[in-house]
């Protein structure tokens, strides 16, 4: 199904306030809660057993709301956060009436020569602004940077970003729909892979990539403008002819390096970090790599090793500048030796920023100290081995104070994520059940049946939030059906 976005004068109509206890069987909770979906206007709310989790003193009140908050504390936060951040772009050029009628200069950056010649010679940016931008009504192109190693799971977790969405994306190299275009950051890579073969200059490194038109080319676009850009090709390792890309309602630009150079920065609306520790990636690695591209573990294992020092070098520093990261680790939990890699520990580690996007937490006490086992109790969710452990707690990344939810473990059933769904407040779902509902659509996707995906679905809610807070603009969700077969 495809959602699309409410045009600014439409109004949403708002679930009712209602109470849902928590009950013992899947059945009766998706019945209940289908039934009382979608009436008119406040919150759907609950109320949890206080013994189900093990909460720090801090942690008080025995009931929370699904959107987090009581009234009193809602109009509160909304006084403290005001409105959205809604801006426009300011048209500084004429508007072209088609795509034949736009003329183009030479890009920044296009006669930049890392020693194999002037291969971006033949990037431009337009005069005009593109005429898509009326055509799709778009307010302003609103831009998010995702950082990661490559093999860290950028793919799935944009397949979760557009269902969020709602939108699908074409299968060009530039991956574009009506709602959404992917623009991969190895596009400006200024070596193709001879040519890092013979300089001995890997990917990672900031010689083998041009920025100054990575942030030319950005920057046109959320002028409105369009973009002549280059392709890195990833089947051959040639840098191929360029390609015409027009400016979106949303730019997700995803790589190596979206956060490491100032004036590419500049451009991005906010910003993402996948961080998965080393024991983990190598595993992700040797598996992939061995299965699929019938490569030998010894030579999987160097590849890594050789691009470590460039990784921390070039990649890593940009945790510094994300405002949100995504950390997956080794399970904590009590596993035989051997397969902590196995089983993840996956972290959404939310940052203060200046956007006026709040963080997810549990429960209603945003800053409280959580450690629960969803697996105990009557009524619990059924784990197998070796369980689910949520937390949530604050901590200090670089200078800025976080928020932390963590996930430990694997789940039961996927149709039982609606008993966590329940208790995480501030996910900016539209009704509650839809974090459960975007997990089951896409329940054969890597990390469905871990904290790793059930993290980047709340990363991706969060992207649907900063963009309406953006532009001002409700993004146009289906309701959910009464039974889970109508999936």
């Amino acid at each position: 199904t495809s959602y699309g976005m409410l045009p600014e004068t439409a109004r949403v109509v708002q679930p009712k306030k209602t109470n849902v206890f928590a009950i013992a069987s899947v059945v009766a909770n998706v019945a209940l809660v289908g039934a009382l979906l979608y009436t008119q206007t406040g919150e759907v709310g609950a109320s949890v057993a206080a013994s189900r989790a093990h909460v720090a003193p801090r942690m008080v009140a025995p009931k929370f709301s699904m959107s987090g908050l009581r009234p009193a504390q809602r109009e509160a936060r909304v006084s403290a956060h005001g409105k959205g951040i809604v801006s426009t772009i300011a048209l500084d050029a004429p508007v072209a009436t088609s795509e034949d009628s736009m003329t183009w200069i030479p890009a920044k950056g296009n006669e930049v020569d890392a020693g194999m010649g002037q291969v971006h010679i033949d990037a431009a940016i337009s005069n005009e602004i593109s005429p898509v931008m009326a055509q799709k009504n778009i307010q302003r192109p609103v831009i998010f940077g995702v950082a990661a190693d490559s093999g860290c799971g950028k793919s799935t977790f944009l397949r979760r970003v557009n269902a969020i969405f709602g939108t699908t994306t074409s299968k060009a190299h530039t991956p574009t729909g009506d709602l959404i275009t992917t623009i991969c950051l190895d596009d400006f890579h200024t070596l193709d892979r001879t040519g890092r073969g013979q300089t001995g200059i890997s990917a990672l490194d900031v010689r083998a990539n041009n920025f100054a038109l990575m942030a030319d080319q950005l920057k046109a676009l959320k002028q409105g403008r369009a973009i002549k850009k280059p392709i890195y090709n990833h089947d051959t390792g040639a840098i191929d002819p360029v390609e015409t890309i027009h400016p979106n309602h949303i730019i997700i630009v995803e790589g190596l390096h979206p956060m490491l150079d100032k004036d590419v920065i500049e451009s991005l609306d906010f910003t993402f970090y996948i961080d998965v520790s080393d024991p983990v990636k190598k595993a992700w690695k040797i598996e992939r790599d061995m299965v699929e591209r019938g490569h030998k573990k010894e030579d999987i294992i160097a590849s890594i090793e050789s691009r470590k020092p460039d990784f921390e070098k070039f990649v890593e520093p940009q945790k510094a500048n994300a405002d949100v990261i995504i950390s997956i680790e080794p399970t904590k939990l009590d596993v035989a030796p051997g397969e902590e890699t196995k089983y993840l520990n996956t972290r959404l580690i939310q940052k203060e920023n200046q956007h006026g996007i709040r963080p997810v937490y549990m429960f209603e006490e945003e800053g409280s100290t959580v450690d629960w086992d969803p697996c105990a109790g009557p009524g619990a969710m059924a784990c197998p081995y070796p369980g689910t452990r949520v937390r949530y707690y604050n901590e200090m990344s670089g200078e800025k104070h976080a928020n932390v939810i963590e996930v430990d473990g694997v789940f039961g059933e996927t149709e039982e994520l609606f008993f966590i769904e329940e208790r995480l407040s501030n996910t900016n779902t539209k009704y509650f059940g839809e974090l459960t509902k975007q997990m089951l659509k896409n329940k054969a996707a890597p990390g469905s049946g871990d904290g790793s995906g059930l993290v980047q679905a709340l990363v991706a809610l969060k992207m649907r939030e900063s963009y309406e807070r953006f532009t001002g603009r409700t993004i146009q969700i289906p309701k959910w059906g009464l039974f889970l077969d109508d999936y």
